[in-house]
Order: structure tokens, then C-alpha cells, then sequence
């Protein structure tokens, strides 16, 4: 049985960027906070936590002070730097710069939509991290939109500027925006610019990870596919295997795999979300290859 990882899976440049900077402080510092999961995967969390890394809640930031915090990929909004500034805390940012990018260019358009009396909407999770600092930079006047039910929410007669998480599904998003089009005629007879204006706000790393997921996963017979369940990006992209290879299976670690799922297969692929540590993936390899034994005699 050939077993393979994908050289394409693993950790974004936003999410390694963050863990290098916190390994590189927890070695110079007694104690560092972390506002939040650093990645949306538990293993990691754990692996950071043996070092020191303390995770914290936007509610404990308030009750700290003096201390150093450390910001994740995913980005914070206004309020948590002015927390920073009131209670002397240090923050160490790592936040991810195609989300800053985002940000600014979500808080400019607002200000536009302000004076235009419209709206702005973003295609995303509500509650997740990184949607909370683009929100942030509306005054949380921003409508978080996911899925159809969440239309209801937006005034299709007033103008309406979208946005997209960086890590969401660039199918979904269009999806979305052909809805929000047609939203719009039936509200006003007709669509032009200044009535609907849309941004594709995916991050390229993200997006250009599902053709090269869907060529790997056709690729071979089995697709494990590594990732932390509370991982928005790791959902799409599973669904991005599932779409291509029925026998895709979604695990958090390897003792998640049935090794009912190998039988009768000659080549399984790894792969796995922007938050999956690749040393999870070789961990997940090790694994299959220590069943592999069995799984040919079942076969026989």
C-alpha cells in the first residue's frame, strides 16, 4: 500500500507565522497569553500549552495587566487594542496580513456605506475569530451572512457592499453573490454598481488549495484527511475530497481511523486543513503503515 501526504496540506503562512512568533517569545518570557486557540486544532493547542502557552478568553483579558498577549492569525478588532492600551499589556501580534489587508478594507468600506445609508455583509461564521475583528471595524453594525436563511437579515433596496471570511469556500461565496444579485432585481428591476458592490476576500492560499486537494484526492483510492473539527477551513475542504472520492474520511488524529477504511485499497492520501501541524500528518502516516499488516491479511 503507497501511502502519501499532500506537499500542498498543512499550515497557511498566516497560522505558521503566528506559532513561530509564540515559540519564539515563550523562550525568552516566564509566561504568555494567547486570546484564544491559536489554531483551530487541538493537538497543536495542547503541544503549545506543555510550553507555556496560556489560552485566555476576551472576558480574562479584561481582568489582566502588566503581562504580554499574544494575537493569532485570525486577527482582533479595535476594541481588544484599546483593552491592550488601558491595562499596560504588551501585545505580541501575529495577526495574519491578508487579514489586516481585509480589515482595513472592510472599515473603508463601511465608512462609504455610512454615508451612503447602505450595508455591509460578510459570507462567514458567526463567532468566529476572525469574522469578530471584521465586524469590529463596522461598530458591529455588519450583517454576518452563511447560510440562505441569513438573507432575511439585508435591505436588498439599499446598497449593499460583500465581503468574504479569508477562509471560506470561493464556490460558497459566489453562490452568495449571484443570490444577493437576484435579491436585488426583484427589489429594484435591475442591478448596477451602486447598488451591489462584491469582493472576493478569500485568501489565495486557501482558495488555490481545492483544485489541488480535488486532483490528490482523485488521485488516490482513500483520503484521510487530518483537521481540528472546530476548523471552518478544514469542513470546506473535506467536503472538497468527499466531492471527488467517497472514501474520504475526516479524523482529528489517527486513533480516529478504522482500519475498515484501507481494506482493498493500493494507495491512501493525507491531507489536511491550513491549521493542521504537518507533524500530526506524519503521525497519521506512522500509523497506517502500522496497520497496514493487518489490513492485507483481512484482505486476504
Amino acid at each position: 500500500m503507497q501511502v502519501t501526504i499532500d506537499k500542498n496540506s498543512g499550515y497557511c503562512f498566516g497560522v505558521e507565522f503566528a506559532i513561530k512568533m509564540a515559540e519564539d517569545e515563550m523562550e525568552v518570557s516566564d509566561k504568555l497569553y494567547c486570546l484564544g486557540d491559536i489554531v483551530h486544532n487541538d493537538m497543536e493547542v495542547k503541544r503549545l500549552s506543555n510550553k507555556g502557552l496560556v489560552v485566555i478568553d476576551r472576558d480574562q483579558l479584561q481582568e489582566l495587566s502588566n503581562c504580554k498577549v499574544l494575537i493569532r492569525a485570525h486577527g482582533e478588532p479595535p476594541e481588544t487594542y484599546r483593552t491592550a492600551i488601558e491595562n499596560n499589556i504588551e501585545l505580541i501580534d501575529a495577526s495574519c496580513p491578508v487579514v489586516l489587508k481585509l480589515q482595513h478594507r472592510v472599515k473603508t468600506a463601511f465608512d462609504k456605506m455610512e454615508r451612503e445609508q447602505g450595508q455591509i455583509v460578510i459570507y462567514g461564521k458567526k463567532g468566529h475569530a476572525e469574522v469578530i475583528g471584521l465586524t469590529g471595524q463596522t461598530l458591529e453594525k455588519a450583517i454576518v451572512v452563511m447560510e440562505d436563511k441569513d438573507l432575511e437579515k439585508i435591505d436588498f433596496s439599499k446598497p449593499v457592499t460583500l465581503f468574504s471570511q479569508t477562509t471560506k469556500s470561493t464556490k460558497g461565496f459566489y453562490e452568495l453573490k449571484a443570490k444577493i444579485e437576484e435579491k436585488i432585481r426583484q427589489a429594484k428591476g435591475e442591478l448596477n454598481e451602486v447598488d451591489f458592490n462584491a469582493n472576493d476576500s478569500i485568501c489565495r492560499q486557501v482558495s488555490n488549495r481545492e483544485p489541488q486537494l480535488a486532483r490528490f484526492a482523485s488521485e488516490n483510492d482513500v483520503i484521510i484527511f487530518v483537521s481540528g473539527r472546530k476548523s471552518s477551513n478544514g469542513k470546506a475542504l473535506h467536503q472538497v475530497c468527499k466531492g471527488v472520492n467517497e472514501r474520504s474520511y475526516f479524523v482529528e488524529n489517527e486513533t480516529e481511523i478504522d482500519p475498515r477504511w484501507l481494506m482493498h485499497a493500493d494507495s491512501v492520501g493525507i491531507c489536511g486543513a491550513t491549521s493542521t501541524p504537518m507533524w500530526l500528518m506524519e503521525r497519521v502516516m506512522h500509523h497506517i503503515h502500522s496497520l497496514e499488516e493487518g489490513v492485507l491479511i483481512q484482505d486476504n
